[in-house]
């Protein structure tokens, strides 16, 4: 019998908590396969098993442990079963006729009598609404009759109208950490934020124009991040202070532009680092972005994929937000807030026009940054994204050739 143990994985985590059992126990597991998935304060990572044999757990799904602790153990001595003999088509038994269902599925998680499927259709009920109390959680004519009588009352998904239920549930230490750190971030700088708007026009204009034939040439497609990210590390190289943070009496100071990009997953926000972004090109940043977005999403992302950034991208936009103020990643000193595009009417040489535009907030240490650099950092990101000709050699390509 081999122990499998719950590895170290950083000298500050003594703690995991088991996410997910992808064997179960009994099952017999081959050598170096996923057994179980754990989760740290900063990241999710894979357990495998050491040998092959079957598996016995020692724990269960959403359990705190401790590093070194017991997670399962493997009998290696546990002979392999047999693969399920498969029968030529010849000898296969004929399948017997289909019977009409006696549930018509409304979707595929939501199951309806035909007559309340009907009816759901006919009156554009939506099934969510509508409390099941058929078997095995069908929805029946009177369901759908009692749903009707109610217009515009909905109760929480599985409760009665007017339900007082409250339930409790066991923080993750994904969570744990993210609490921690914003209120820490909050106590421990002087946080400021300084507010511009960026008319996107050429740049949407730029993607609507090339995003096929960058699709086709780089296979991936051509998104806002690449232009934020570029004109971010472009003004971080011009105002190094955004890009430095405190570290007791000493400002360090970063001579490159590691960049945090906040992605949402349903166990909580990340923050991956895509490294070195003034040395990447615009195809190189979308493919990390996308690299980094399908780890968040599926849980791989490693401590080194979390670790080392010197500044942050959040984008609210995505969720329809028009303002906000983003909290700095500490121990960062500033934190960009994209937000939702938005057409709106301006005035441009005289004229009112309307634009696609999007507010930037900008969150930072006013310990260490400035408002002249604050602001300025700002004002620079927004030229190089209204002029993304300048994302190309970081000047304004008329200025440069008239040596100015």
């Amino acid at each position: 019998m081999i122990d499998i143990k719950v590895p170290a994985i950083g000298e500050s985590i003594s703690e995991v908590t088991l996410l997910k059992w992808n064997k179960q126990d009994g099952e017999y597991v081959e050598r170096d396969e996923v057994i179980a998935e754990l989760e740290s304060e900063k990241a999710t990572f894979e357990v495998n098993a050491d040998q092959a044999g079957v598996i016995k757990t020692n724990a269960k799904e959403g359990d705190t442990l401790k590093i070194g602790d017991l997670l399962a153990s493997i009998d290696e001595s546990a002979p392999k079963p047999e693969k399920a003999e498969v029968k030529p088509a010849a000898e296969e038994k004929k399948a017997p006729a289909e019977k009409k269902p006696e549930a018509a599925p409304v979707s595929s998680d939501i199951k309806a009598s035909p007559v309340a499927s009907a009816m759901i259709a006919d009156k554009k009920v939506d099934p969510k609404s509508v409390k099941p109390t058929g078997p095995s959680g069908k929805i029946l004519k009177d369901d759908v009759l009692a749903a009707l009588m109610n217009p515009g009352k909905k109760a929480f998904d599985g409760n009665e109208l007017f339900s007082r239920n409250v339930r409790m549930e066991k923080m993750s230490n994904l969570r744990k950490t993210i609490s921690r750190r914003l209120v820490e971030a909050k106590n421990t700088t002087a946080m400021l934020t300084t507010f511009n708007e960026v008319d996107m026009s050429h740049i949407m204009t730029i993607r609507s124009k090339y995003k096929d034939k960058f699709k086709e040439t780089h296979g991936v497609g051509l998104g806002f991040m690449s232009f934020f990210t570029k004109a971010c590390a472009i003004a971080l190289a011009e105002w190094p202070t955004v890009n430095a943070y405190i570290d007791g009496d000493q400002l360090v100071y970063h001579d490159y532009a590691d960049i945090s990009i906040a992605v949402s997953t349903p166990r909580g926000l990340t923050v991956p680092v895509i490294r070195n972004v003034e040395s990447l090109s615009m195809a190189e940043v979308e493919k990390k972005v996308i690299e980094l977005a399908t780890k968040a999403r599926d849980s791989k992302l490693t401590t080194e994929d979390l670790t080392g950034g010197t500044f942050t991208i959040t984008n609210g936009g995505v969720f329809g937000s028009l303002m906000s103020t983003p909290i700095i990643n500490i121990p960062q000193s500033a934190i960009l807030g994209m937000h939702k595009i938005e057409e709106r009417p301006i005035a441009q040489n005289g004229q009112v026009v309307i634009k696609p535009m999007m507010y930037l907030a900008l969150s930072y240490d006013h310990r260490i940054i400035d408002g002249r650099e604050s602001v300025s950092f700002l004002v620079r990101v927004k030229e190089l994204l209204e002029d993304p000709a300048q994302l190309l050699i970081g000047k304004d390509p008329v200025k440069t050739l008239l040596e100015l």
